[in-house]
């Protein structure tokens, strides 16, 4: 889903509002502490964002003098113990750009255009309810420009732990997705705004399914996993475990309400080309770093994914955002930007982000979500405070 995301349902998650109050959880600061004395930069930032009432928090950065990591808080409220070193992580919307960049590549092999219609790959996929795929170009569902409405609200029909627990196993096609939101009136008028729906990547992924004849999954892994060695990272499908070593997730569904254990997927929306990925924060660095230097796309496409349009300012954008083609740049406090995707989902948040030549990348995350708009509006200022402060720190 933005954060919430932007990231993997990140729209769903925020829709619901929800990860942990701090004064609900006790976590101790020293799991995260250096050793030997005062803790880095990255380690103070890390203790301040499970400060804020996050479980678990993680973070990596790369950058060329080596590798920094950070961890705080525990790996799971029963046990209390650590969270793990590279651990593995639902990543949730960040799995947009894996397909945007698949999509970027078909388009740089001249197998389709951008500015092709969604008509033309998917006949009456997008019809009903004045929507209309003759209309919507395929530049505009990566941008999030195409007016479609957003499917998740539908398949979270209850937001409350029984809900949450009831409704996980159910899984749709990506038609079945699609169908849903066309039960909704458009947005506004494609390419007149710009709006995160998670229905433009589920078209995306049958677009190049209709172009290769293979799934999304198929596509990802043998165009980016298999090249960069992303031995790591995980297409499940309709799996709803999360292999280990990992974090507990806990989503808080009502301010002072109870927190709940959601580390197993929900798969209404953990499942698709939305928002289904499983990686670790040293794949996703290797990911973005190979994306921006230029590994993954040829100039003109790496171009096209970087034109960007601005984002609304609001809780889930930090200002001064803007979205390109499956890609988020957001502006640094020493000048200039960093390029990325955060994602979300129930109980989790993930900010991976580098540098626009690619030589620092950091990827942070946080193993609860509060339902107390108050605490998830601070929760999101100290990580993505975190983020800049790792990426000014990691550039100079």
């Amino acid at each position: 889903m933005p954060i919430t995301h932007r990231r993997a349902v990140r729209r769903a998650a925020t829709a619901c509002a929800a990860a942990v109050l701090a004064v609900l959880v006790s976590v101790p600061a020293e799991v995260g502490a250096a050793a030997g004395g005062r803790p880095d930069v990255l380690q103070r930032d890390a203790d301040a964002l499970r400060a804020t009432g996050v479980t678990g928090v993680s973070a990596r950065l790369a950058t060329p003098r080596g590798v920094r990591t950070a961890r705080s808080g525990v790996a799971d409220l029963r046990t209390r113990q650590p969270v793990p070193q590279d651990e593995y992580l639902r990543i949730g919307s960040t799995t947009k750009t894996f397909v945007a960049t698949v999509m970027l590549q078909l388009a740089g092999e001249g197998r389709l255009s951008l500015d092709d219609s969604v008509e033309r790959w998917l006949p009456g996929a997008v019809r009903g309810q004045g929507n209309d795929g003759r209309r919507i170009t395929l530049r505009q569902l990566l941008q999030h420009t195409s007016g479609l409405p957003d499917y998740t609200g539908d398949v979270v029909p209850d937001l409350s732990p029984d809900g949450y627990r009831r409704n996980r196993a159910a899984t749709y096609t990506p038609e079945q997705r699609v169908a849903f939101a066309m039960r909704h009136r458009p947005l506004f008028a494609p390419g007149t705004e710009w709006k995160y729906s998670n229905t433009n990547y589920i078209l995306a992924s049958m677009v190049i399914k209709a172009v290769t004849g293979r799934s999304w999954e198929k596509e990802v892994r043998s165009r980016i996993l298999q090249p960069l060695r992303l031995d790591r990272t995980v297409l499940p499908g309709n799996d709803p475990l999360l292999r280990g070593p990992h974090a507990r997730n806990y989503q808080q569904f009502a301010p002072a309400g109870p927190m709940t254990d959601t580390t197993i997927a929900y798969l209404p929306f953990d499942g698709d080309a939305d928002g289904a990925v499983i990686s670790t924060a040293a794949d996703v660095n290797t990911f973005f770093t190979a994306l921006l230097r230029g590994r993954l796309l040829a100039p003109a496409q790496l171009a096209d994914m970087q034109r960007t349009v601005a984002v609304p300012d609001g809780r889930d954008n930090p200002p001064g955002s803007r979205y390109g083609l499956g890609l988020e740049w957001t502006p640094l406090s020493c000048g200039g930007g960093y390029w990325g995707h955060s994602g979300s989902g129930f109980g989790y948040l993930v900010w991976p982000a580098a540098t626009a030549d690619g030589r620092a990348a950091v990827t942070v995350a946080a193993h609860s979500r509060p339902a107390d708009q108050g605490a998830a509006a601070r929760q999101l200022r100290a990580m993505t405070g975190m983020v800049d402060h790792a990426l000014c720190a990691g550039r100079s």
